[in-house]
């Protein structure tokens, strides 16, 4: 009889640090035949860990980008603790992800890239890409905040903030960071009774063991945040949330303007329809805003990490990947 592993192994694909500061890695995972000169450049959020990306075998989308052809890097920010409290976007974007894609870049002996973002890690991509737009040939966001205008469920928190009547700074200097029980329990209050359906899912399907296994890795990844730096912490919710720079402009990134009319990379973006973390009204505002030519949203059935948690990569992403890298 089959027994659900409730602490799974994950992040088994083959991969090889090449990189390391403070507490990023980079990864580096090979595809078995390189089939494509652009490598793909993965840029995961800051508040959840990146092994959704690789949740075991047949249920990895680095595997699958692997199995097609393509080798893959992937910036893992690592956990903060308490002396990295002052840690900004800037400093993400700055001393990881631009000196890390160098890195990348070097060992692909390639200059051009398609880079990937998911959820906060696409809004952080987009910004990478206004800054420095020289090298990636495409450009992928997957469910990424760039209006952050519009957050229906927590309409009172938002006029609050942008009312100056929400003073959380103080208390997050105090703390240092905000602790991952804090993020956990903030998103377990935007998505429910979500939270609590999947049980009932297992429930009814317990008897399935692939369903099993996958539900098991989902839930670990599910329950497993991590702590945000308090600066990055008061960067978001000033900067983005409250004066939503990303689409008013006013956004710099160690004292240099981002704007998003200097990205001219082949972009797709892609949200789900089910989404109650970031719905689509947030992903899509981007199209209007680059200079990117050949440009594309879809918006898929489902919810927001459905897409990576998978065997095979989205189908219509699959195929513009395909039509957008060059053969080998």
């Amino acid at each position: 009889m089959h027994t659900l592993s409730y602490d799974p192994a994950v992040g088994q694909s083959e991969k090889y640090a090449i990189w390391k500061k403070n507490k990023a890695t980079l990864w580096y995972y090979p595809s078995k035949e390189r089939k494509y000169k652009e490598s793909i450049f993965l840029v995961y959020s800051i508040v959840n860990k990146p092994y959704i990306l690789d949740l075991g075998p047949s249920m990895s989308l680095i595997e699958a980008f692997n199995n097609a052809g393509y080798d893959t890097y992937l910036i893992d920010f690592g956990i903060p603790a308490y002396e990295d409290r002052h840690l900004t976007i800037d400093d993400y974007i700055a001393k990881y992800i631009q000196p890390g894609f160098k890195r990348a870049m070097r060992h692909a002996n390639s200059d051009s890239f398609t880079v990937i973002g998911f959820c906060l890690g696409g809004t952080l991509a987009s910004i990478f890409a206004a800054l420095d737009n020289r090298y990636i040939k495409n450009l992928i966001l997957a469910v990424s905040p760039i209006n952050f205008s519009d957050f229906p469920d927590y309409d009172k928190w938002l006029n609050a903030l942008r009312e100056n009547e929400l003073h959380l700074e103080e208390l997050i200097d105090k703390m240092g960071i905000v602790p991952p029980e804090s993020v956990k329990y903030g998103t377990r209050l935007l998505v429910a009774p979500l939270s609590f359906s999947h049980y009932l899912a297992l429930l009814n399907r317990s008897g399935e063991e692939t369903y099993s296994e996958k539900w098991a890795r989902m839930n670990k990844w599910t329950l497993d945040h991590i702590p945000v730096a308090g600066a990055t912490f008061k960067q978001l919710m000033n900067d983005f949330v409250r004066d939503n720079k990303m689409i008013e402009g006013g956004l710099t990134i160690n004292g240099e303007e981002v704007d998003l009319s200097n990205i001219h990379s082949n972009l797709l973006v892609f949200s789900t329809k089910n989404d109650p973390l970031v719905p689509s009204s947030l992903c899509e505002p981007i199209m209007d805003l680059v200079s990117s030519q050949d440009k594309s949203f879809v918006l898929f059935d489902g919810g927001h990490a459905g897409l990576v948690a998978s065997t095979h990569m989205p189908e219509p992403m699959e195929k513009w990947l395909q039509a957008h890298s060059t053969p080998l």
